[in-house]
């Protein structure tokens, strides 16, 4: 019996023991671990997540939509909660796009509870592949990015990219600060998990959607350029093509094209020298080229602002010139012959080039590549500009004005050139070249310019230009009824290994309407076309088809 009563003993006593045990962890939970568990409860049932901005629209100087923003949304499983992976993965396939192995393995995956199948789907769609699966699928709000016109000035708009869709080329990436917003915060509480259905939702911060940034091209002309920069691809087969259209009195850039277009929605489907804008852009594929025959006309407008020669100085220009160790041509073969100033560039002399920076000298040849912005950023509002190649003057050899003054020997970027030709164009003025015409509805302001030219001169020098089209000249087949204008061919040769290529040039054009007051500028840079060379022939044809269809678009009269 006393053994009976001491094993109830032992009993009652091992219960009262727990009994103690469990009130004072209840006790130890409730009060001084209440704080942290409240907390842990909050992180498994509420779920703070971003609220996109929507991205600001980039548009023409006319307000046609070049990039807009869409909502769309991240599709999230939990593997933990599919219970049929295969079935929801045949069922989710058609509408997410994705092949339904790559979906079963996603929803098959061990040890996690969260996975990624789709990103950035179209809303509609995001909302029926949660309906089909409504265990385990969950959604992430997002903007996408959408290039209606696909094609259309790709490489200046540039693209997104990243879970928060950041600009990374072009005026998205200049201006990305401005366009991209700030995002908002949404607070959601869920019923009995993170994962599971939402009870609440609050947005907490309100999402502040990113400005308008009006862009000064015109998505017609812009059209147009590009149509033409694919003619010459296909006739010429170059490695690349560029065309720049601007208004050279404010320096407002209305056209930028380059060939081989790539497509802004998907800008990683081709070759990456295809996503690179070669008007500016300092890029292992992308090219700073020798100028050719189209810098000869800096050479010219520095000797006429020293007052050192004039339209009508006569040059005796012989059949080969000595300089130090070089021999230098014309491109076409000729005996003892006399020509003006202005017969030099009709005629695209490179012994005239050089025997007016004869007269220049090497300290003032170098002076006025300078003041023309050459070795620099032109300071355009687009991202990545290279600054060209310029030989300083310490480094010039014996040798060096026999080939300079006819643009040989440094390297430029298109930008560069179609600043410096606007200063001949407008009177004068050095202006940095802008794409940018307003945010937000706030005009962008005008960049300031220098004076590099007297007008007097910058005058000359356009009616020298003129002969360029005359019978006899460079581009005479360029000609439009009607207008009188002035420009300049370019052929280049290609340098690769430390000389120059028997085979592989540059060829270029460079052209103003109305020549007595232009305005309009445009320049057409063709690399290393085949079947034909010169600039005359390839890049002049393409220039007049530019400035033949702009000229009534824009309604620019012939006087």
């Amino acid at each position: 019996m006393a053994a009976i009563d001491r094993r109830i003993g032992l009993l009652f006593l091992a219960f009262v023991s727990l009994l103690a045990i469990a009130v004072l962890r209840a006790g130890y939970l409730g009060s001084i671990k209440a704080g942290w568990l409240q907390r842990a409860a909050q992180t498994q049932q509420v779920s703070t997540v971003p609220l996109p901005a929507e991205r600001g629209e980039i548009t023409d100087r006319n307000g046609a939509v070049l990039s807009l923003s869409e909502t769309a949304d991240d599709v999230i499983a939990d593997p933990h909660l599919i219970k049929s992976p295969v079935q929801d993965a045949q069922k989710l396939s058609p509408v997410l796009g994705v092949p339904v192995l790559t979906l079963a393995a996603a929803l098959s995956k061990p040890h996690t509870g969260y996975v990624v199948l789709a990103r950035l789907i179209p809303a509609a769609k995001a909302h029926r592949a949660q309906k089909l699966v409504p265990n385990g699928i969950t959604l992430a709000p997002d903007m996408k990015r959408v290039y209606p016109r696909a094609f259309t000035a790709a490489q200046v708009l540039g693209w997104t990219a990243g879970w928060n869709g950041q600009g990374t080329a072009g005026i998205e990436s200049e201006f990305n600060r401005v366009l991209r917003g700030r995002d908002g915060v949404r607070r959601i509480v869920y019923a009995g998990g993170a994962l599971a259905q939402p009870i609440s939702i609050d947005d907490t911060r309100a999402a502040r959607p990113g400005r308008t940034v009006r862009l000064t091209l015109d998505a017609q002309l812009q059209g147009q350029v590009e149509q033409v920069l694919a003619g010459v691809g296909a006739q010429y087969s170059p490695q690349s093509a560029t065309a720049i259209v601007v208004n050279p009195n404010t320096g407002a850039i209305m056209a930028l094209a380059n060939w081989p277009q790539v497509n802004a929605n998907d800008p990683y489907a081709g070759p990456s020298s295809t996503a690179v804008n070669n008007a500016i852009q300092d890029h292992a594929t992308a090219f700073t080229y020798e100028p050719g025959s189209t810098f000869k006309a800096f050479t010219v407008a520095g000797a006429l602002q020293d007052g050192l020669i004039t339209p009508s100085t006569p040059f005796d220009i012989p059949p080969v010139l000595q300089v130090a160790d070089r021999q230098i041509r014309d491109a076409e073969a000729h005996g003892y012959e006399t020509l003006t100033t202005a017969g030099i560039l009709e005629k695209s002399s490179n012994i005239g080039a050089d025997l007016i920076g004869r007269r220049l000298g090497a300290a003032r040849f170098n002076y006025w590549v300078h003041r023309f912005g050459f070795g620099a950023p032109t300071g355009v509002d687009l991202p990545a500009e290279d600054q060209g190649i310029i030989l300083p003057l310490a480094k010039y050899s014996g040798s060096t004005m026999g080939n300079l003054p006819f643009g040989q020997g440094e390297s430029v970027t298109p930008m560069q050139m179609i600043a410096a030709y606007s200063a001949i164009a407008n009177g004068g003025i050095l202006r940095a070249p802008h794409i940018v015409q307003s945010i937000a509805g706030r005009a962008a302001p005008l960049p300031p310019g220098t004076r590099i030219l007297s007008p007097t001169a910058a005058a000359e020098l356009r009616q020298m230009l003129i002969g360029v089209f005359g019978e006899g000249g460079t581009a005479s087949g360029a000609a439009i009824p009607g207008y009188v204008m002035a420009g300049k061919t370019g052929t280049a040769q290609v340098a690769a290994g430390g000389k120059y290529s028997a085979s592989a040039y540059v060829a270029s054009f460079v052209g103003m309407v109305p020549a007595n007051h232009p305005q309009l500028l445009a320049m057409v840079v063709v690399d290393q076309p085949q079947g034909s060379i010169f600039g005359g022939q390839v890049a002049a044809p393409a220039f007049q088809k530019i400035v033949g269809w702009a000229v009534p678009y824009l309604g620019i009269s012939p006087r």
